[in-house]
């Protein structure tokens, strides 16, 4: 493995997802650290994730990691529950570059709290199936009680903009379970939920909810600095990637954060 030492780092760091739903991490990303170069790649081709099985998401995500090698990237962030639920553990130690699961340092950032005694979570199929959320939570409190609840409607209803459907059912039908746990704080466990934020809040109170984008970036930005790979020299930029669809992938990317390029395509 590579070791760094330098306390100046320009190098890109890469942020992955499936979609458009991972720019809710590259935003807080950019709020926090702007001085970071940024390439972010948006795996269209193969959205959604949730409905894959663990094997298929393992060799997608090691595609993706050789397209972040070849563009010699400090570190790649998984800005997606599932591929950090599936695939992290397989692949973490096999790249030369740092990699940031978003459930694993969510987890370990929040376990500071150690009133968080009952905790929903709201993620995609693929994720619920690895329970991966209650097992890194209990690993820093092992009284801890999780709820997982699947929600795959959640994302087709992002990425596609669906409006011709039964609200009711498809939002507070998922919410129904978790509330019923009587939870201190819900984790959207997509980046796609965010931008359901308004319809999930008819059913329940806004603030019950965490965003765990927010806490994601803090905790790279920590960690970036701690192994000197930070960068505070230049003026970033941010290069937009995606495996089909560029001009699908520039248009709905508005939902979360406004993008100045269309994506180049990259077929993997």
């Amino acid at each position: 493995m590579e070791t760094f030492d330098n306390t100046i780092d320009t190098r890109a760091i890469g942020v992955m997802d499936s979609g458009v739903g991972g720019l809710t991490v590259l935003k807080q990303l950019l709020s926090v650290c702007p001085k970071e170069n940024y390439i972010y790649f948006g795996d269209t081709k193969n959205l959604p994730y949730g409905e894959k099985s663990k094997e298929q998401l393992i060799e997608i995500v090691k595609e993706i990691f050789e397209f972040f090698e070849q563009k010699n990237v400090k570190a790649v962030v998984l800005a997606c529950n599932t591929t950090s639920a599936t695939a992290y553990e397989e692949l973490k130690d096999k790249y030369p570059f740092k990699i940031y699961p978003l459930i694993q340092s969510v987890a370990k950032y929040m376990s500071a709290d150690k009133g968080l005694l009952k905790l929903g979570v709201m993620a995609t199929e693929a994720t619920v199936k690895t329970k991966t959320y209650t097992k890194e939570f209990k690993k820093y409190n092992p009284d801890i009680e999780v709820i997982e609840q699947a929600c795959p409607l959640w994302v087709p209803i992002v990425e596609k903009q669906l409006t011709n459907y039964d609200e009711k059912q498809a939002i507070y039908g998922y919410l129904k379970n978790v509330l019923e746990f009587n939870p201190q704080k819900i984790i959207l466990g997509c980046t796609h939920y965010p931008y359901l934020m308004d319809k999930i809040s008819k059913y329940a109170p806004r603030e019950l909810f965490i965003n765990p984008a927010q806490i994601f970036a803090r905790y790279i930005i920590d960690d970036l600095k701690q192994n000197s790979l930070i960068n505070e020299t230049q003026t970033g930029s941010v290069h937009y990637y995606a495996s089909s669809n560029p001009d699908n992938f520039r248009q709905n990317a508005k939902m979360f954060l406004e993008i100045d390029e269309t994506p180049l395509l990259v077929e993997i």
